[in-house]
C-alpha cells in the first residue's frame, strides 16, 4: 500500500461499523485513533466512525474540499485512514487521491531542495511538520502540506542556522504550487479521482497520499443525490518530526515569533485562494 496508496474492497454492503473498524486495524498502528466529533445519526453513535454526507440531518457535511492528509494537527499523524460508503451520491461525487512521492519525483531538483527547507505550522494546533519526509516503508522522500490548515511555513536558511516565515505572497505561491502539483498528477499518472460505488470499502497510507472530497461530493443531496460515508483513523507509527532542530509544536495562537511573515491561528488555516472553500 506505500506504493500504490490505497487499495479497494468492493461489494462490502453488509459490513456492520464494528467489522469496518476491526478491518481498519489491520493497517499501520493496528489501533483506531479518534479526534473528531461524533454525529447524532451515526449508528450507535459510535464514537470511532466519522459520518460524513451532503445532507447535515445524516452526516457531517463540507469536509476536506482542498488537498489534505489526515491528522495533520497530530505530531504521529494517522497512520492510514478507512472510508465505507454506505451510500454513493447517484450523481457523483468521489474523493481524488495524491501519491505524494510520485509529487516529490516530479519537482524540479531546485525546488526539490528548497522545499526541503521549509516546515509547515498547523493553523489548529501549532504542530510543526516537513513540507518533505521519507516514507517509513517505501523510504521515498514525498511531500506533505495541509492546503486546508496551515498557519505559517518556516524557512531555514541555506547557508547557517537563521530561520524565517514566509509572507504572504511566498505563502500563497506555495500553497499555490502545491495545489498544482498534485492536480498535475491526473495528466502525470500519480493522481486519479476514484467515484465510489455502493459498499465500497477503501483504505488509504495516510502518510503515503494526499487525498480530496470532489467539488460534486457538497453538493446538495437534492441535487447530487444522498451521499454517507463513514470514515476511521489509525493510530500513526512514526513522528513526521520537523527538520533543522525545530520544536516539535510552536504557540500558533500566540505572538507571532518574528517580525514579519504570516503566523496564523484558528480552525481553518491561511487563505491562499479569496474563494475557495476550507472546510476541514
Amino acid at each position: 500500500m506505500a506504493e500504490r496508496g490505497f487499495i479497494v474492497f468492493k461489494g462490502q454492503d453488509n459490513l456492520e461499523p464494528e467489522q469496518f473498524l476491526a478491518a481498519s486495524c489491520w493497517w499501520g498502528g493496528k489501533q483506531i485513533h479518534s479526534t473528531h466529533g461524533v454525529h447524532p445519526a451515526t449508528p450507535g453513535y459510535n464514537k470511532d466512525i466519522f459520518r460524513l454526507s451532503n445532507d447535515p440531518k445524516i452526516g457531517i457535511p463540507g469536509v476536506g474540499p482542498q488537498w489534505h492528509n489526515d491528522g495533520s494537527f497530530n505530531p504521529t499523524t494517522f497512520s492510514h485512514s478507512g472510508y465505507h460508503i454506505i451510500r454513493p451520491a447517484e450523481r457523483g461525487g468521489g474523493t481524488s487521491f495524491a501519491h505524494q512521492g510520485a509529487a516529490f519525483d516530479a519537482l524540479s531538483k531546485d525546488t526539490q531542495s528548497y522545499w526541503r527547507r521549509l516546515s509547515s505550522v498547523n493553523s489548529n494546533s501549532g504542530v510543526v511538520h516537513p513540507l518533505v519526509h521519507r516514507h517509513p516503508i517505501s523510504g521515498r522522500e514525498s511531500v506533505w502540506l495541509h492546503l486546508g490548515m496551515t498557519g505559517a511555513v518556516i524557512e531555514k536558511s541555506q547557508d547557517d542556522d537563521r530561520y524565517r516565515l514566509l509572507e504572504a505572497d511566498e505563502l500563497t505561491q506555495l500553497c499555490r504550487q502545491y495545489n498544482e502539483l498534485l492536480n498535475d498528477g491526473f495528466d502525470k499518472g500519480y493522481a486519479v479521482n476514484y467515484e465510489y460505488e455502493q459498499g465500497d470499502c477503501l483504505f488509504i497510507d495516510n502518510l503515503a497520499v494526499a487525498h480530496r472530497a470532489a467539488p460534486e461530493a457538497h453538493l446538495p443531496a437534492e441535487q447530487q443525490g444522498l451521499r454517507i460515508m463513514h470514515r476511521s483513523t489509525v493510530r500513526g507509527l512514526d513522528m513526521l518530526k520537523p527538520r533543522h532542530d525545530l520544536p516539535v509544536h510552536l504557540d500558533i495562537h500566540g505572538p507571532n515569533p518574528t517580525d514579519s511573515g504570516v503566523w496564523h491561528g484558528g480552525g481553518v488555516g491561511f487563505r491562499w485562494e479569496r474563494d475557495i472553500p476550507m472546510q476541514n
